[in-house]
């Protein structure tokens, strides 16, 4: 496919109230454009908890039940991260999940310890770059932003996606960091974050977007404002930017240690 459609949701999270959320956001997208892909943040139907033993689910649990039964509805992909209980750990897991049922996860890195989430939960071990539809994803979660070895390309994806839960306190290292990894990368990158305030006391504003692979924001939605921004991806024109500069053949090379 030369071109994706992407639609990323920008709301105020109920907080740690699955259903409310779920509902909220079945109403929101039923109301939206179409989309190849449906982009929800971090901790979508939670917010940023670490009251992981009340609401972590498992794999077959109701909110991925949820998304498997809106991909399907919608005929789309939806994706965003829950907390998830698997042999009596708890991970930050990012679930894109295709309109078969199908999902993909991704466990979160980097666990942001100034919030305690290094305590509860346990980071994830495997990088993981997904194709849809043609298009390669890599999956990245929040403080993942900060840490570029991470997010390298190898002339193997095409676009980032980060959701987060990313405090209006940051919100300039935030839009500097999306830029730069898009730059760097030379790729696509989405960017989905939550508005409003979170049980914890803890304000967002947004910064929902999408930059270009030169690393200049396209589209963006409104500070504190829930709405849905959308792209499309122009995939050739990827291609054809990295084949006429291809920086990335003169990375340096390295090895991440687990």
């Amino acid at each position: 496919m030369s071109k994706l459609k992407i639609a990323v949701l920008q709301y105020d999270i109920i907080w740690e109230n699955a259903l409310a959320n779920q509902k909220k956001i079945t109403d929101l997208i039923n109301n939206a454009e179409n989309a190849d892909v449906y982009v929800l943040p971090e901790m979508f139907n939670t917010g940023f908890s670490n009251n992981v033993s009340d609401f972590a689910e498992e794999y077959n649990g109701a909110t991925v039940l949820f998304m498997k039964n809106l991909a399907k509805s919608k005929n789309t992909a939806i994706c965003g991260s829950i907390i998830l209980s698997d042999k009596e750990k708890y991970y930050n897991s990012f679930l894109f999940v295709k309109p078969d049922g199908d999902i993909i996860r991704y466990d979160k890195r980097h666990l942001f310890k100034m919030g305690g989430e290094a305590d509860m939960f346990t980071s994830g071990k495997n990088r993981v770059v997904y194709s849809y539809k043609g298009v390669r994803f890599l999956l990245q979660v929040c403080y993942d932003l900060r840490f570029p070895v991470w997010s390298r390309n190898r002339n193997d994806y095409d676009v980032i996606i980060y959701i987060a839960n990313w405090p209006a306190s940051r919100r300039y290292i935030y839009d500097t960091l999306l830029s730069a990894r898009a730059i760097e990368n030379q790729a696509y990158v989405i960017a989905a974050n939550r508005i409003g305030e979170d049980g914890n006391g803890i304000k967002y504003d947004g910064g929902t977007s999408v930059f270009d692979f030169k690393g200049t924001k396209i589209c963006n939605a409104s500070d504190n404002i829930e709405s849905f921004i959308y792209s499309d991806l122009h995939i050739t024109d990827l291609k054809d930017f990295r084949d006429k500069f291809p920086a990335w053949q003169d990375a340096d090379d390295f090895d991440i240690k687990l």
